[in-house]
């Protein structure tokens, strides 16, 4: 069936439509990706170092080693001192230390318990807003639904970009200036990476 011009305009504006707040993010993100040298960032840092009560030790000494899941109690303890894991993160328990991080976009985390001394320490790392989206641009530390919708959303911005040269070719033999204009999209990149790319 061929696709006439009409559909390609249908599709054509429908994709822009769905992509276009996206595209804009994405275009942001990539000046900033770009220049991440050239932008301050002074990244929060949340060290603490807590005492672990005896009830929570003895949690921790009934786990069998290797990956574990926290139990609730110490969730709850961890999170009445200002630290909250996600409760589908696990930890490495060695039988003498837990270790539990958390990277997520523009921040890492992570706790180590050392249950013969009883003692916790955390340490949270807030790179700030630039980073946050720099990272959702990477799909770094993102999770599954996140790189879902990168996947989605860039077979969406192929439609957008093939009905738009669909329409081009519809529109080529009315402007003459289509495809040297067109070209030029092509041949500035071709000749950066050329020349200037070692």
């Amino acid at each position: 069936m061929r696709f006439s011009l009409g559909s390609a305009r249908q599709w054509h504006w429908i994709s822009a439509a769905i992509c276009m707040v996206g595209m804009l993010m994405f275009a942001i993100t990539g000046i900033t990706l770009n220049h991440a040298a050239d932008i301050d960032a002074v990244p929060q840092l949340t060290n603490i170092e807590k005492t672990v009560p005896d009830d929570q030790l003895a949690l921790l000494d009934s786990m069998e080693e290797g990956p574990v899941t926290l139990p609730r109690s110490l969730r709850n303890w961890l999170s009445d001192n200002g630290i909250a894991p996600p409760s589908d993160k696990e930890g490495e328990w060695d039988g003498v230390e837990l270790y539990v991080s958390w990277p997520g976009p523009g921040q890492d985390h992570w706790l180590s318990i050392d249950a013969e001394m009883g003692e916790l320490v955390y340490e949270g790392t807030d790179r700030g807003w630039i980073a946050y989206f720099n990272d959702l641009h990477k799909g770094r530390n993102t999770g599954g639904v996140w790189s879902w919708f990168i996947d989605i959303f860039s077979a969406v911005v192929i439609i957008f970009t093939i009905t738009g040269l669909q329409l081009l070719l519809k529109q080529a033999p009315h402007k003459a200036s289509t495809w040297p204009v067109t070209a030029m999209g092509l041949l500035i990149p071709v000749f950066i990476m050329l020349v200037f790319i070692h």
